[in-house]
């Protein structure tokens, strides 16, 4: 494992624990209810106890507040609490607080969790229905073209454009699809388990916005997923070979908006991830080529392509070609298309599956993954480990 030494973060925490709900499309029960069975999966994980437990990090979204997940698992005591902002941007940047705590010795063990019912409940992708006065209200008012009101509107927008600076058809989005669904096709935990498509399903899907596909756009999800970070030398001693945090940041771009950034020079790229990848090289050490698992925020197919390109594993426009010659293992559990929903959260899930040897289409041999969250808004990324 390659680190950067003592003044950064990397190496200094590690994911002990993981733990989910079943992913449905209906849970038939609360969001807390969902929140507190994934926590207290996580930690039996872990093979840690409630009380074990000092601080909880969530999303700023989330509906279940750390306080009150606390009391219903049975957690004493915090010393630490946390929430992040922008939606899924927020996944990986979840340890990184948890991460930041245990190395500053402010909390021993830290649970990140998101738990929401997102197809039975609020679903995030019917858009923007109403907003209270706020800053961010009125931004938004300010930057969205009259009638593009959901995600996937504003992610075509940029889509378009990579496709007519580049030359390419809206099928080259279909390779991403394909490899996504070709993982979750082999894991049980999927929604789309024993489903797989080819590109001329993908092709035959309807039109969501052009240029985006049924294909393209990622599911709605029940769920939870849940967290347990420690430190590396707790970790040890614990149930599974510590997940060593080799490396997490947070970035936003210049002129940064949430999904609706079409007013920069050049709108085919993800310059808030290209912030987290300049990070996450320099402070572990490494480059693409050391990656052997990529696990890439998957809402939308088209972003795939961008963060493949901003994280410099390929050349501008080239996203495609990389995905389709299978370069790289990407989202070996079948992505947010193919598994869940998480907001990203089991994304984190599957690279600490992946780094110990336990997924259901391991990777062999795989000693880093880059696991990315949201995209087009503020975001966060980290770099997993063995531990040395």
């Amino acid at each position: 494992m390659s680190l950067r030494g003592a003044d950064t973060l990397g190496g200094r925490a590690a994911v002990a624990g993981i733990g989910a709900t079943e992913f449905s499309k209906d849970s038939g029960r609360s969001e807390l209810a969902l929140a507190v069975e994934a926590v207290g999966a996580a930690l039996d994980d872990a093979g840690l106890a409630p009380d074990d437990v000092d601080g909880m990090v969530t999303f700023t979204m989330d509906t279940s507040p750390e306080i009150t997940v606390a009391q219903a698992a049975g957690i004493g005591e915090l010393s630490f609490f946390s929430r992040v902002h922008y939606g899924g941007g927020a996944a990986c940047a979840t340890v990184q607080q948890a991460a930041l705590a245990v190395a500053a010795g402010i909390a021993e063990t830290v649970v990140c969790y998101r738990a929401f019912n997102e197809r039975s409940g609020r679903r995030f992708g019917s858009g923007v229905q109403q907003r209270e006065p706020s800053a961010e209200g009125a931004a938004l008012g300010w930057v969205l073209p009259s009638g593009l009101l959901t995600p996937a509107s504003w992610v075509a927008m940029a889509a378009q454009r990579y496709l007519h600076t580049y030359g390419l058809e809206p099928e080259v989005f279909g390779h991403v699809a394909v490899v996504d669904r070709k993982y979750a096709a082999t894991n049980p935990a999927a929604h789309f388990h024993g489903r797989p498509i080819t590109l001329a399903d993908h092709a035959a899907s309807r039109w969501i916005v052009e240029p985006l596909r049924l294909l393209d756009c990622c599911q709605e999800t029940d769920g939870g997923q849940a967290i347990v970070v420690t430190s590396v030398e707790r970790a040890r001693g614990l149930r599974h070979p510590p997940a060593v945090i080799a490396a997490a940041a947070q970035g936003a771009g210049r002129a940064q908006e949430q999904m609706t950034g079409f007013y920069r020079d050049d709108i085919t790229g993800l310059p808030e991830s290209g912030v987290v990848a300049r990070q996450l090289w320099r402070s572990s050490g490494l480059t693409p080529a050391g990656i052997d698992v990529a696990i890439l925020y998957d809402h939308f197919t088209p972003f795939v392509l961008t963060q493949l390109e901003e994280f410099g594993f390929c050349g501008r426009g080239e996203g495609a070609g990389f995905v389709a010659e299978e370069r790289i293992p990407l989202n070996t559990h079948g992505g947010q298309l193919g598994e869940a929903y998480l907001h990203g959260m089991n994304g984190i899930a599957e690279g600490v599956r992946q780094i110990r040897g336990s997924a259901v289409n391991q990777v062999e041999g795989a000693g880093h993954v880059l696991v990315t969250a949201g995209t087009g808004v503020p975001t966060s990324g980290l770099i997993l480990a063995q531990d040395a």
